[in-house]
């Protein structure tokens, strides 16, 4: 009996972190907080729960302390500053033609356990110029990347992944 209420009481929660998390995207894109935005958005998230409540797996194991806004706020800071360096390497190397590019795809190797922070790991990757995540195959992304000359899997880990896992790990484990 305390398993099957525990597995409910999991499964609540999932969906209310679900529901709030589409709350909050539906708030972000509105930009507003009057009543008519909050019950229309309500209703939105509502019926995305129940509609989409057999995807919930995603958010099942993470968890919300009073940590985890310093923590995704230094995750943040972190991805502009990676975002800043890889725009000024690409357009370093469209300007300069002479600056050679040896695009390849490399696998990288991630610590993280977790679908929902190897999903955040595989997009700010991919949304960083230069870099696009290809395919996730257990621990491993193989990334498509601009300049690959001599690159192993170590090498391709730390270069790529290992600032963002870094941040990322102790998320996962709050």
């Amino acid at each position: 009996m305390t398993n099957i209420a525990k597995t409910d009481g999991q499964r609540i929660r999932h969906l209310v972190a679900f529901w709030l998390s589409m709350m909050l995207v539906w708030l972000l894109l509105n930009a507003s907080l009057s009543w008519e935005v909050l019950l229309v958005g309500a209703l939105v998230a509502t019926v995305l729960v129940f509609v989409f409540r057999d995807y919930g797996f995603l958010f099942a194991g993470t968890r919300f302390s009073r940590r985890t806004p310093l923590i995704v706020l230094k995750y943040l800071s972190l991805f502009v500053r990676e975002l800043v360096k890889s725009n000024l390497d690409v357009a370093r190397r469209v300007i300069s033609p002479r600056l050679q590019i040896n695009p390849g795809i490399v696998e990288v190797k991630t610590r993280l356990e977790h679908p929902t922070y190897r999903l955040i790991l595989a997009n700010s990757i991919t949304l960083t110029p230069g870099t696009l995540t290809v395919d996730m195959i257990g621990d491993s992304l193989f990334v498509h990347w601009i300049d690959v000359t001599g690159k192993d899997v170590e090498s391709a880990t730390r270069e790529i992944s290992s600032k963002f896992e870094e941040v990322l790990i102790p998320l996962s484990q709050e």
